[in-house]
């Protein structure tokens, strides 16, 4: 190996995340080290393969000396003072917390310092501050190295800059916060909403349409409220937005066989769906397949098209009463039904079979 050989032409990174040169890079640093300490370190091809493994590895690492006062780094590989943007002069000899600052955790560096006197191997994350002030989260593994006859020789230390994952992390939670928030206020909305429709019934005598309308705003209910908690990802899975709409029609009798998979919409499609599905379920239970205790209801879903960008839902009836096309009805559940896919700018078949209603509808899920 040329030892005078300094490749400067690897790009280093900006931003957030740890500075890396792009291609391997001699580092004299891990050779320096043995030369300084060559009592305690390994011999032959075992010695090589550290000066290579340090100086070549993109994980910053640095070694301290329990043996002598206040455990001084007695080595860093060029990530580490990349990461950190401190020299190698101004790293030996100084303790790690050099690294850390106001906001650093207190019961973080507790932990580090009770697996230091235990000799163990811990884990933690905590905010550590480079050179220039600018402070990251270090998530840091260290531990013991002892030598052939198991006495403790160093302390060894790996930091990684966890701060994109942390950021993520916060995000994540911030939205589960606010899909759990806005579930509870959608409830509160439908509870209003079903409200005022009732009062409104009975006060002009229509409680019968009224529960018509109520059963509509129940089911949107459902199928939003199981699939908030996914919608700050901007896709759901739409298999649990139809079981919510139409198990309440089967309270586990068996006469509803749902066969979808693990499809992912936009949460936009749920509105479509969801009272697409419920208009078919009531009709199913007045005129079709579920107005005999012989009547099964198949439903499907998957994601066609050349993209993938097509959720197609099947509904399927079996064991009903015969089935025909119904007269023209503007407030018909049939009519309902082609206004709500027409509006999601969707198409829907309907095939009047001798032995069941077939419904096959595609909402874009683009």
């Amino acid at each position: 190996m040329d030892k005078t050989k300094d490749n400067k032409a690897g790009q280093m990174s900006k931003g957030s995340g740890q500075a890396y040169h792009a291609g391997p890079s001699f580092d004299a640093s891990p050779e320096r080290f043995r030369e300084a300490h060559p009592d305690d370190q390994f011999s032959g091809a075992s010695g090589v393969l550290f000066e290579q493994a340090m100086a070549q590895t993109r994980m910053a690492i640095c070694l301290t000396d329990p043996n002598q006062d206040d455990q001084p780094i007695v080595f860093a590989n060029r990530a580490f003072r990349e990461l950190t943007g401190y020299s190698e002069e101004e790293i030996i000899g100084n303790n790690c917390r050099f690294l850390q600052g106001p906001e650093s955790d207190p019961a973080a560096i507790a932990k580090i310092r009770t697996a230091i006197e235990e000799e163990d191997v811990t884990v933690v994350e905590l905010i550590n501050y480079r050179k220039n002030g600018e402070k990251f989260w270090n998530a840091l593994h260290i531990g013991p190295i002892y030598d052939n006859d198991g006495k403790l020789l160093y302390l060894f230390g790996s930091q990684w800059d966890v701060s994109d994952v942390r950021a993520a992390r916060a995000e994540e939670l911030y939205a589960k916060e606010m899909a759990r928030e806005l579930s509870h206020r959608m409830k509160n909305m439908f509870a209003v909403i079903s409200g005022i429709v009732n009062i409104t019934g009975r006060m002009r005598g229509v409680e019968s349409e009224a529960r018509e309308i109520n059963n509509r705003v129940q089911a949107l209910g459902r199928a939003y409220e199981t699939t908030l908690d996914e919608a700050s990802s901007g896709n759901i899975q739409i298999g649990e937005a139809i079981r919510a709409i139409l198990e309440p029609y089967d309270l586990g009798t068996g006469r509803l066989i749902l066969k979808g998979n693990g499809a992912k919409v936009p949460f936009n499609v749920v509105s479509g769906v969801g009272v697409t599905l419920h208009e078919l379920a009531a009709n199913a239970e007045r005129h079709g397949a579920w107005s005999r205790e012989t009547g099964r209801v198949e439903v499907d879903w998957r994601m066609a098209g050349e993209k993938r960008d097509e959720l197609v839902v099947s509904w399927l009836e079996r064991g009903g009463p015969p089935v025909s096309p119904p007269r023209e009805d503007l407030g018909s559940g049939n009519a309902i039904i082609d206004r709500l896919v027409r509006h999601s700018d969707g198409t829907i078949q309907r095939d009047w079979n001798t032995d069941g209603l077939h419904v096959t509808i595609t909402f874009p899920a683009s």
